[in-house]
């Protein structure tokens, strides 16, 4: 089995591949990776509630002060 990867991005719901040097009739079967449109960083999904925020700030205080 070969493999091809290409990535594009979907324009108008449409996906559109480059020309293909494969014969006619060659069976081929596609799987489509879907990327999350706005991944969110590790620390910004951290640091996006103030639970979270004070939580982590207890917590590095603690780090630098172990006896307290």
């Amino acid at each position: 089995m070969n493999a091809l990867k290409y990535q594009t991005i979907i324009k108008n719901g449409q996906l559109s591949l480059p020309h293909l040097d494969l014969p006619e009739g060659t069976v081929v079967e596609a799987i489509l990776l879907i990327k999350e449109a706005a991944e969110m960083d590790e620390t910004d999904y951290l640091l996006s509630t103030e639970a979270n925020r004070q939580h982590l700030q207890e917590a590095r205080e603690s780090l630098k002060n172990p006896d307290s």
